[in-house]
């Protein structure tokens, strides 16, 4: 047997729990730091630089 009352309301909260635990998770992350990256520029720079050195002497 079907249930004939059927609450709006039940399916909506279980939403907003659902979009807040979301936002929550995300605000929740650690922002990637740019460090990792610019360290490794930093180093195929100076590897490149050396090896011209060592080329051009």
């Amino acid at each position: 047997m079907a249930d004939q009352h059927i609450d709006p309301s039940g399916s909506t909260q279980a939403f907003r729990a659902f979009a807040n635990a979301r936002e929550q998770e995300a605000a929740a992350k650690p922002k990637k730091s740019p460090l990792i990256p610019i360290i490794a520029v930093v180093v195929v720079i100076a590897i490149i630089g050396v090896a011209a050195f060592l080329l051009l002497q």
